[in-house]
Order: structure tokens, then sequence, then C-alpha cells
């Protein structure tokens, strides 16, 4: 192993033949483990100058090394979002170095939600990932109810600063004056990224500007429209060529339909993800459109595909993973004991592809 690189649980697990869970074992006496095995595994540590943290010994003493993720989704949009498998890769790649599971549920409505969490908390995890923050969202405080831990991943500080949900005013507060909050607060925010966009297709030539929005129940869906339509003001543009969709690429269609169908049509459509921006796309072309001479279009969370459209679709990539990650750090940190109220995590990036270019009617 290069000596550039620390050892990792992981390179233990391997040397002693044995899984990363048994590592984990071995050190917190959580369950028998041989003591030919536990010598194994000792030994391997000690040749790759391996030293089990104390946060790693508090969590291996948890009571079910789960972390619980339940997602109120439907299957169609879990599967083609890009968002979601990268989140929890991200959240994955941590836990396991930590001896950790994570426990998915995805539910179809408010009630199956609540009772999920509540059967988590007899015992089934030792903490939760909080995603898809709502307006007056009832979550946080339904999980001081359970005094299950738990940490949330919030897409601005206000959304973080609810305070029906026991957040602590957090987004009135700058991070140095935030001693504690209810749960610890990962920040993603991408909002931002949508002005960006929009600056992109003012340069390119472009006055009219569609938005097809997500589902304004979700906080993230909102901060993306007001800030589609507060970029649009800022360029002296109107703002009112918005639409709402639900993430799917059935609603990238028919909002795509709905918005070519007017007279004057838009000459760029900016779309709350890349299914809908892909699908609009098709819909675009099958009516004769040419992308981008005729319809700009940009996405939103830099999907796989986006780079092998013809032309690439340009979109934003919000580093799922790392967002994962960073959340699963900061929920296993505050089940060993450590304070991490607020943890920001890197902006997104644009990606401008060729799915970007000057209208061919510049009026």
């Amino acid at each position: 192993m290069s000596s550039s690189r620390r050892a990792t649980i992981g390179d233990v697990a391997r040397r002693a033949g044995v899984s990363k869970a048994t590592v984990s074992l071995a050190y917190s006496g959580k369950r028998p483990v041989s003591e030919a095995t536990r010598q194994r595994i000792f030994e391997a540590a000690e040749d790759l100058e391996w030293t089990a943290s104390e946060s790693a010994r508090a969590l291996a003493m948890s009571r079910t090394a789960t972390i619980g993720l339940v997602l109120a989704r439907s299957p169609e949009v879990i599967s083609t979002d890009p968002f979601f498998p990268r989140f929890i890769a991200g959240c994955e790649s941590v836990l396991a170095e930590a001896g950790m599971g994570l426990l998915l549920s995805v539910v179809a409505t408010e009630e199956d939600e609540t009772a999920i969490y509540r059967r988590y908390a007899t015992g089934r995890v030792d903490g939760v990932i909080l995603l898809d923050v709502q307006t007056g969202d009832r979550r946080p405080a339904l999980m001081r109810e359970l005094g299950l831990p738990a940490v949330l991943l919030a897409p601005s500080p206000a959304a973080a600063g609810l305070d029906d949900a026991g957040f602590d005013n957090v987004g009135d507060k700058s991070e140095d004056e935030v001693e504690t909050t209810a749960f610890p607060v990962v920040l993603a925010e991408n909002a931002p990224a949508i002005r960006d966009l929009v600056s992109l297709l003012v340069e390119a030539g472009h006055r009219r500007i569609a938005h097809v929005s997500g589902p304004l129940r979700y906080v993230h869906a909102t901060e993306r429209r007001n800030a589609f339509e507060a970029a649009m003001l800022e360029h002296g543009l109107d703002p009112s060529l918005v639409v709402d969709g639900d993430f799917t690429a059935a609603s990238g269609r028919s909002r795509t339909l709905e918005l070519l169908d007017r007279e004057p049509r838009p000459t760029a459509i900016v779309y709350a993800n890349d299914v809908m921006a892909i699908a609009g796309l098709s819909l675009a072309r099958s009516r004769g459109l040419l992308i981008p001479e005729q319809l700009s279009l940009t996405g939103f969370d830099d999907s796989d595909l986006a780079a092998h459209l013809s032309p690439g679709l340009s979109s934003v990539s919000t580093r799922a993973d790392e967002v994962g990650a960073t959340t699963a750090r900061t929920l296993l940190a505050t089940l060993a004991g450590v304070a991490v109220p607020i943890t920001r995590v890197d902006g997104p990036t644009v990606i401008a592809r060729g799915s970007i270019g000057p209208p061919s009617d510049l009026d």
C-alpha cells in the first residue's frame, strides 16, 4: 500500500481476510469474535499502522449499526433521477467504512412514512437521514418525539431554520453564532446555479426563457423556481413563463408541449432536472425543432446520459455522491457524540454543452 495513503478499516479487513463489520466487532466487543480472528485483525491493524478512532468505537457499540433513509417519492422518480443513486452511493461509501449499513424504505404516503419512522424508532436503526425538506416539514418534530438521532440535508439556511420544526432559527444566524440545533444540518445550496443558467441563455441572446419546475411542496423546487424568476427580473425579462412539473419524464414532455404551444413560444427552457429536460428535448425534436438553433434547453443534476446526447445537454453537477458522503459522516459524528451543527458542501457546477445556442429569431 502506498505510504501516502492512510490505511482504512477496509485495508485491515482485506489483510485479515474478514469483513469490515468483523473488524468493528473485534474492537467493540459487541458480539463474540474468535480469539484467533481477533488476533489476526489486531496484527493486520498493527502492520498497517491503523488505529480505530474513538468515533469508530462508539459507532461499533451502537445498537444496530444501521442508518435509516426514507424516500417519499415514486419509484419512477427514484429510478430515473440521478440524484438518488449517487447520493445513496456516497452514503454507503462512508457507512461501509465504519462497518455500518443503510436501511432504505420507499413510501407512497405521509402515513406510510410516519409508520416507517415509528418502526425505525423501535430499535431498527441508530439514526436517520432526512431528505426533501418540505414547507412546514413535520419530520423534525417527529424525530424529537421518537428520540431518533437525525441529520437534515437542506437546500438553504432558510430551509433548515424552520422554527416550528425546532431548528433554533438557524437561517438567521451565522455558523459562528449557532451553538446548538435540534439536529445537525448539511447545507447543499444549488438554487443559485439556476441564475447561472439563465445568465448563459441571456448571453446567448435569449429573451423568452421558460422554466419547468419540480413539485413546489419541496423547498428545493420552490427555491429553484424563485431563483429563475429573480434572475429573469435582474435581466429585465418576463419571469412568468413558468409551469410546474413533477420530476418525471411524462411531466417534462407534457409541460414542454404546453410551452411550445404558446404564442410566441419560448426560445429556451430551463428544467428542474435532467429527466424532464431529456423528455422535453425529445418532444421538441418530434415537432421538427432544431436544438439549439430553434430551442435551447438546460437540465439539472447532470445525469450520465446528459453528456452523450446530441447535442449534449447543458446541466448542473450537484456532486450528489459527495453530498451523500458528507451527510453520512455528519450523522456518524453525531452518533459518536461529536457536535456538528452545520456543515456546508461545495456548491454546484454549471456544465455548458451544445444544447445552448443563440436563438434563430432575435427579437
